[in-house]
């Protein structure tokens, strides 16, 4: 790239780098990144496709660029990720958000309105990450009382400063510890979300390198077969919701049947498995 290249030559070099490189959604990634280098909205790029970027723009997009071919997600050289809609900073101290989690933010969030002790009750968002699930239904359901808990520092650091940019210090409750344990006790709750982690513990390494590289492997990684965090929030979770509450969770492809029993042999009742946006099963729903 040389300076004076217009913001479409830019697009079209980038593009076909990726391209050549296998990165999947090529133009797509070449515009996010152009555009934040311009500091505007994607879709404005298609207004200005004569603009020319001097040679610091093209020193700075051509970094990023390279950072990206080497494997870096997307989300960590932009410092954000979209979830349901809201931006979230994210760093590699936290796990970046999927589409799959917003399914189990959105099957919480349309409970908690339907319930009538859900509207206005107390939830917890376990092993918080970036906030993006405490941070979603606050901003869906404005009179619920949120907590997040999790163990990371780094994360817990994260989820601080994505509930600042969002306004929500008075209605968001952060605390740092490991699992139900970080939680004043007897304190019980309307609804427990979590994105627990659930690979097994021996397939970290065969993970593709932009997730086992780039992402916090207390994220990821679930014990020898997956389940344990999975067996905590079984055994641990019943004592901590309401009567009438509800368990929401997400797991791995192929752990539906196990998930099931775990649930169902520690007493929950009425479990419910819920497809993701590709139609696996994807999300568990237990009443205690």
């Amino acid at each position: 790239m040389v300076s004076g290249v217009t913001v479409l030559e830019v697009i079209r070099r980038t593009t076909e780098f990726f391209q050549g490189k296998g990165i999947d959604s090529p133009r797509l990634q070449a515009e996010l990144l152009v555009a934040d280098e311009l500091k505007m909205p994607r879709l404005r790029l298609y207004l200005d496709f004569e603009r020319t970027l001097d040679a610091d723009q093209l020193a700075r997009l051509r970094e990023k660029v390279r950072r990206r071919a080497r494997g870096e997600p997307l989300q960590l050289i932009l410092g954000t990720a979209n979830f349901c809609g809201f931006e979230l900073r994210v760093t590699r101290g936290v796990l970046i958000p999927r589409p799959e989690t917003e399914v189990l933010a959105e099957a919480a969030w349309e409970w908690l309105k339907a319930s009538p002790g859900g509207q206005k009750g107390r939830v917890l968002d376990l092993g918080t990450g970036s906030g993006c699930l405490a941070i979603a239904l606050a901003l869906k359901c404005p009179d619920v009382e949120v907590w997040a808990a999790d163990v990371s520092e780094a994360a817990i650091e994260v989820a601080k400063e994505n509930i600042r940019r969002h306004g929500l210090q008075d209605r968001v409750r952060l605390l740092q510890g490991d699992g139900f344990g970080a939680l004043p006790a007897g304190l019980r709750f309307e609804a427990i979300v979590s994105n627990p982690p659930y690979i097994p513990d021996e397939e970290i390494s065969s993970l593709p390198p932009e997730v086992r590289d780039w992402e916090p492997r207390v994220a990821l990684a679930g014990g020898k077969d997956g389940l344990a965090v999975i067996r905590r929030l079984a055994a641990e979770g019943r004592s901590r919701l309401k009567p009438e509450g509800r368990l929401f969770m997400e797991f791995a492809d192929g752990q539906e049947a196990q998930a099931r029993r775990i649930f169902e042999e520690a007493g929950w009742k009425g479990v419910e498995i819920r497809p993701d946006l590709s139609g696996s099963p994807r999300i568990l729903i237990a009443a205690p």
